[in-house]
């Protein structure tokens, strides 16, 4: 596991915090985390945690109460922040039964929040660096 992912893990429990201020998924904007309507905030914990393989592929997602209630949340905003993830295909819904992580779901949320990350968060990163004079090999010799 990559060094830069371990620290990021090591400073937030799967369901509880989000993997940084804002993930990207779904969304044409960075907000702060602030300002994020709610079910926005609840999305990027799923997805987090499907990222990171809390909940893997097969695996079933708690239910919209269980999840609400978990967060301190009404299972309204909850049932909007699921119905997002059914219509990109990334679940797969038994009725009666349960939420599911559907195949490849981990690798299309991550390959989305690498592309958002590269687009908007590397070059302000990048230029940060590039301003205190640090390299690529200095952040690796720290680790």
């Amino acid at each position: 596991m990559p060094l830069l992912f371990q620290l990021l893990k090591q400073t937030r429990h799967p369901t509880s915090m989000p993997l940084r201020d804002t993930l990207y998924y779904g969304t044409d904007a960075v907000m702060s985390q602030n300002s994020r309507p709610v079910y926005l905030k609840l999305r990027d914990l799923i997805a987090a945690s499907i990222i990171d393989g809390t909940y893997a592929e097969g695996a079933m997602l708690p239910s919209v109460r269980a999840f609400a209630a978990e967060q301190g949340a009404n299972p309204l905003t909850v049932a909007k922040a699921y119905q997002q993830f059914q219509l990109d295909g990334l679940v797969e819904v038994q009725r009666g039964v349960g939420m599911y992580v559907a195949k490849g779901a981990a690798l299309k949320l991550r390959q989305s929040e690498r592309d958002a990350f590269i687009a908007t968060e590397w070059p302000g990163i990048a230029a940060r660096m590039e301003m205190l004079g640090i390299s690529p090999s200095d952040l690796l010799a720290e680790a």
